[in-house]
């Protein structure tokens, strides 16, 4: 299969021709990588249950990691689902179109194939302009998980779709990178009080704040059990990581940066290509041959921006050890924590001052 790839924003003629073309391509059952706010998906006809097979065969994807439908507006959501609660229209009109995904207790419509044999449905709506037309191009619902490999660092850029992807699926739509680089938070609203069952941009507070109150998953807090059954993407497998060997070194500040120093020197004086993950503020710390910076703790949007190009570049450059320090301050913490520890695969070193 020869995997076409289009840049979008060239021309109004243009990008009306590809959309009816790649909703041509999802209506027929194949495949089309897009791009949203958060990370580019890989989309297929939400409703069809082979196009979702044709998803977790071209990512390599376990069958049990369930799909999230895209959908384009309010008015393709209640045939997806058997009720909309209370809780989930309060945190729909705060954050809908945007990057949050909501568990609802699924209709008849959707196959256990897009659920992973759930009978709840992850539903989001994405605010990327191209993401919005190509879905009501299609007309259907877009099943789409991160447009990579399975378990790699997700796409930030159409590049690494391709890098994972061409020749497995018909279509790339190329929107240039994406505004957020983390995927959505997803919330399950199928009980009295919300659960996030995967932390992203928007945080608990904020949905606290709405809600009253709201409950964090402690299966995503730790190292996930082989027996789980994840409700929702990202729950029970590695995800995200390079093919480099990551550790995180977190504690008192002054001796993860000695730590992380004499990890990393070891680790390169045993002949092994090391690579150092560090923040702004300290990268003077570290040797320049090693330090890659993330961005600066005092602009977090940069921090998760930058954190998936950063995995991925590591692989480019055949790191085969990276030591990387915590970045758990502020609202977006733990959920750029939570995907520096599945890339680590909870492999953590906590460390005291002398």
């Amino acid at each position: 299969m020869i995997t076409r790839i289009e840049k979008m924003g060239e021309s109004e003629a243009h990008d009306r021709q590809v959309l009816r073309d790649a909703g041509e391509i999802l209506r027929a059952g194949g495949l089309v990588a897009f791009p949203t706010e958060t990370v580019y998906g890989l989309g297929g006809n939400a409703l069809d249950p082979e196009a979702s097979r044709k998803i977790y065969a071209a990512k390599g994807r376990p069958s049990d990691n369930p799909l999230i439908l895209h959908i384009a507006g309010p008015d393709m959501l209640e045939p997806l689902v058997s009720r909309i609660p209370e809780t989930a229209r309060i945190l729909m009109d705060a954050f809908w179109p945007g990057p949050m995904t909501l568990i609802f207790e699924k209709s008849s419509l959707v196959p256990e194939e897009t659920t992973g044999g759930l009978d709840t449905a992850a539903i989001r709506m994405p605010s990327h302009p191209v993401a919005a037309a190509l879905i009501r191009a299609a007309g259907v619902p877009i099943a789409a998980p991160s447009a990579n490999t399975s378990g790699r660092p997700s796409p930030t850029e159409a590049v690494h779709v391709a890098e994972d992807l061409s020749g497995k699926i018909e279509m790339i739509l190329d929107g240039g990178a994406v505004e957020i680089g983390l995927e959505s938070t997803i919330i399950d609203v199928t009980g009295e009080v919300p659960v996030i069952l995967r932390p992203g941009y928007i945080s608990q507070e904020e949905i606290a704040e709405l809600t009253g109150a709201c409950e964090i998953d402690p299966a995503i807090l730790k190292k996930p059990d082989s027996t789980l059954r994840p409700k929702a993407p990202g729950m029970k497998y590695r995800h995200y990581a390079p093919k480099a060997e990551i550790t995180i070194v977190e504690g008192d500040p002054e001796a993860v940066s000695e730590r992380i120093r004499e990890l990393a020197e070891e680790a390169a004086a045993a002949g092994r290509k090391t690579a150092i993950l560090c923040a702004e503020e300290t990268l003077a710390e570290y040797p320049a041959e090693m330090a890659v910076c993330l961005g600066s703790r005092k602009h977090q949007e940069s921090l998760a921006h930058n954190l998936y190009h950063c995995l991925r570049a590591f692989d480019e450059d055949g790191i085969q050890v990276v030591y990387s320090e915590a970045f758990r301050e502020g609202e977006l913490g733990e959920a750029i924590m939570n995907r520096l520890m599945k890339a680590a695969g909870y492999r953590i070193i906590n460390v005291e001052s002398k």
